[in-house]
């Protein structure tokens, strides 16, 4: 199968649909402008494309020195198990190391954490657990 994959930035439609394919806005109850809004404040972005079909997608947001945190991975479902999420990972990370960023973080989606542990990350130890408060649009309604 052959993936290309850019550090542009996706059509707006296009990424929305991949972005509805997550279910995730179910939560979030985003619209397309405000979806699009989160790629433009990235650090570093990939997507892949199959033809002209965008495929997956992988983000980094970043101070640039410190640390990163790699969000929206996102495969189409039809094209997952083909090493696409393991390419745009492992581009991601590339990316950090070539800037000498410390750390790179993660939350993992349900049932995912196993492909990001093949890949070298580790989830948080117990005395230092990831924290979160819900904010916004996605709290009120």
């Amino acid at each position: 199968m052959e993936i290309n994959y850019t550090t542009s930035l996706p059509d707006k439609n296009e990424y929305y649909s991949l972005f509805e394919s997550t279910g995730w806005n179910k939560e979030y109850k985003l619209d397309k402008e405000q979806v699009f809004k989160t790629l433009l404040n990235s650090w570093f972005l990939v997507s892949a494309y199959k033809e002209e079909k965008l495929v997956g997608f992988g983000r980094v947001i970043s101070d640039g020195v410190m640390h990163a945190l790699i969000l929206d991975m996102i495969i189409l479902p039809e094209f997952q198990r083909n090493g696409i999420g393991s390419v745009i990972l492992a581009k991601l990370k590339e990316k950090c190391v070539s800037h000498n960023i410390f750390d790179i973080q993660l939350f993992s989606a349900k049932g995912k954490a196993g492909f990001y542990k093949n890949h070298g990350f580790s989830c948080r130890p117990e005395n230092a657990p990831g924290m979160e408060i819900k904010l916004g649009l996605a709290q009120t309604k």
